[in-house]
């Protein structure tokens, strides 16, 4: 079996060695992703908020430490799987996002919360902070929660403010908890692609974000973190100023969902496109289209379609054609493209996609410079 180090190692420091890479792979502009790091770095400390931005997007261990340089707080991961992987990767202040509840993920959780630096996860059910408490005696071990809020989508967080106070309640009664604040995060809001109508949607929302803290707040248990927010919605949350934190993960990469985004209100997108998928023509045979090696197996469905980056008409149609093949389908491109020729395709939803690849091939310009793990691929649970 050949691996990608196998296949690409000697690629390395090679002028010109993205087109030697086998496809399909991942790639990363690595001169995009620092500029991508440095600028919402940037965004936050202006606006005097801690950035804490989400791994689930890039579940790299170089990553995350890319962006702690940069002066983020930590990581956000989805899954405790995710955090064991960066913990033992030396990433530290990780917080766990989604509800920890299965027996076995709890003793988990609290085997980590005692190696861990800086750990913390979200709760949202009395009956859980107490199984994570109890665990947690057995390890002698402290733990920081953040109360995960509902913001309408029924999804996981409490239901209401008078849920959020009685759940701090039940934290501040714990011997191994430590309330620390809230969690809110509005993930069906992140892709309203207008801005003006995406703004009132944030405002709206958070103004229910006060009404929670100002419950919490007049029972004693005023938060010290108010943390969330996205890629989409960043712009908004900082303006707002209620997030001490942000959570923004895929501004890093920047995918199709996000470009057909309008961020900021202006003309220009905030970010590069800083991932691509490479692939190839593998058949040529008709004139209106031709066929490449990246189908089902190599790109997230859940976004739309991928679009053409370079080496194609970037007018060209992308269509799925089964788990290995998609078509690239405009008038001619049949005669003007060959078996071989190499194309480069923006991805329509990164988080997923960098989920089907073992590897980042880094390039700066057309040199490979560095093949990085996705180090917490497949740590779904």
């Amino acid at each position: 079996m050949s691996t990608d180090h196998d296949l690409h190692a000697h690629l390395i420091d090679q002028q010109g060695s993205r087109a030697d890479l086998n496809t399909p792979v991942l790639v990363l502009d690595i001169a995009a992703l620092d500029r991508n790091i440095q600028r919402m770095a940037a965004l936050a400390a202006h606006q005097g908020a801690l950035l804490r931005p989400h791994a689930k997007t890039h579940k790299s261990v170089d990553i995350a430490k890319r962006q702690i340089g940069a002066g983020a707080a930590g990581a956000c991961c989805a899954k405790i799987g995710e955090a064991e992987v960066l913990a033992a990767g030396g990433v530290t202040g990780i917080l766990i996002t989604s509800p920890v509840a299965a027996p076995g993920a709890i003793v988990r959780l609290a085997r980590l919360a005692a190696a861990a630096d800086g750990l913390m996860a979200v709760v949202d059910h009395p009956g859980v902070a107490a199984r994570i408490d109890t665990a947690l005696a057995a390890t002698e071990a402290k733990l920081d929660v953040i109360i995960d809020i509902d913001p309408g989508i029924a999804r996981t967080g409490v239901a209401s403010a008078e849920a959020a106070v009685a759940l701090a309640g039940a934290i501040a009664a714990s011997a191994n908890l430590v309330y620390r604040g809230v969690q809110f995060y509005c993930g069906s809001q992140q892709h309203i692609e207008d801005y003006a109508e995406r703004r009132a949607a944030i405002i709206e929302r958070t103004a229910y974000l006060q009404e929670v803290i100002a419950a919490l707040t007049v029972a004693g248990f005023a938060p010290d973190i108010v943390t969330g927010g996205g890629t989409g919605t960043h712009r908004i949350d900082l303006d707002l100023g209620v997030f001490t934190e942000l959570q923004a993960g895929s501004y890093v990469f920047m995918d199709k969902q996000y470009l057909d985004c309008d961020l900021t209100g202006a003309a220009e997108p905030p970010f590069e496109t800083a991932l691509a998928v490479d692939a190839r023509v593998v058949s040529a045979n008709h004139s209106g289209l031709v066929t490449i090696d990246a189908g089902f197996k190599s790109l997230s469905t859940d976004g739309g379609v991928a679009v053409v980056q370079r080496g194609a008409p970037e007018t060209a149609f992308f269509a799925f054609m089964g788990d290995e093949h998609a078509a690239l389908i405009a008038p001619g491109i049949g005669n003007d493209m060959q078996p071989g020729d190499p194309v480069s395709l923006t991805v329509p939803h990164c988080d997923p996609t960098v989920n089907l690849y073992d590897n980042y091939h880094v390039v700066s310009g057309d040199t490979l410079m560095g093949i990085w793990p996705v180090s917490a691929r497949g740590r779904a649970r």
